[in-house]
């Protein structure tokens, strides 16, 4: 029996000893883990407790919150803003001779030109036909301000300068111009204005195109052009309501995107008073074209 109680007493106390040991090897492990801040916040085993670590002054050393390190940035001439650049352009939509079916032949152009930025622009429209074999025409010259007012439209603003001419007669006229020119769904590039002449004669036009390509070079461009007046000006052949519809079709081969020959057909109709005051001097009130020309841009 002595033997017995020998041998509890002994496992007992073996089993003290190395709970012992095992308790003073935790304290050991915890301490280095312990941590006091300088702010008096303790953080035990990577946990935290007290004040946030947000706020504070940063590093003397530290990145700048934009990376620039100081560096200020300024204008290189040649890398500003695309949309702040000045660019200038002029195009020729129509250079072209017409072989009518009146037999009266005419030479006819349309140009635009522009100088600006893509928000403002000084913009000039000329166009005009004559007539060679009776010295006989008429111009038109418009200088306009064009204001960007979304990413595909203009707001245009500015004087129309009319001439009618012939052998010992030439008529003119001054004209307010208000209107727009853009691209519209689906392509098409439209111009709508409204004109207030000197005398107080209003009227309007539209003017839509489209380019239809068959190939990146070989381009067919459908036009139409409608004028309406509210009021009539006979000694410049215009009469009150709708005046006249014209539709073009020209098929245009771009040898260079600056440079391209066409060919194509117009067809001209005059309505109403219009037309009354086209036979009352003895011209037709409809013609169809046969048309040879040049489109060019630079």
């Amino acid at each position: 029996m002595s033997v017995f109680s020998n041998i509890f007493t002994l496992m007992i106390g073996g089993g003290l000893l190395i709970t012992s040991a095992g308790a003073a090897e935790m304290q050991m492990e915890t301490a280095p883990n312990t941590m006091v801040m300088k702010q008096g916040n303790t953080m035990s085993g990577g946990a935290m407790s007290g004040g946030s670590m947000q706020g504070g002054a940063a590093p003397a050393n530290a990145r700048s919150s934009d990376y620039s390190d100081g560096y200020q940035y300024r204008g290189m001439a040649g890398w500003e803003e695309t949309d702040e650049m000045t660019v200038s352009k002029i195009i020729a939509d129509q250079t072209e001779y017409r072989f009518n079916n009146n037999g009266k032949n005419t030479v006819r152009w349309d140009m635009q030109g522009w100088r600006g930025t893509d928000y403002n622009k000084l913009w000039v429209k000329f166009e005009g036909d004559h007539e060679p074999g009776t010295r006989s025409g008429n111009l038109e010259l418009q200088t306009l301000y064009s204001h960007s007012v979304s990413a595909f439209w203009d707001f245009q603003i500015g004087g129309r300068y009319d001439r009618f001419y012939s052998p010992g007669l030439v008529n003119d006229r001054f004209l307010a111009v208000i209107g727009f020119q853009g691209l519209a769904p689906y392509w098409f590039d439209v111009e709508p204005a409204l004109f207030v002449s000197d005398k107080g004669d209003i009227s309007a036009r539209v003017t839509a195109t489209y380019d239809l390509l068959f190939t990146q070079r070989l381009i067919l461009q459908p036009r139409l052009e409608v004028n309406a007046a509210l009021t009539e000006a006979a000694q410049f052949g215009v009469g009150k309501g709708l005046n006249d519809v014209q539709l073009g079709l020209r098929l245009r081969y771009e040898i260079r995107r600056e440079f391209a020959p066409y060919l194509g057909v117009a067809w001209q109709r005059q309505f109403g008073t219009t037309a009354n005051l086209a036979r009352a001097g003895g011209e037709s009130v409809s013609n169809v074209s046969l048309i040879a020309g040049l489109r060019w841009w630079f």
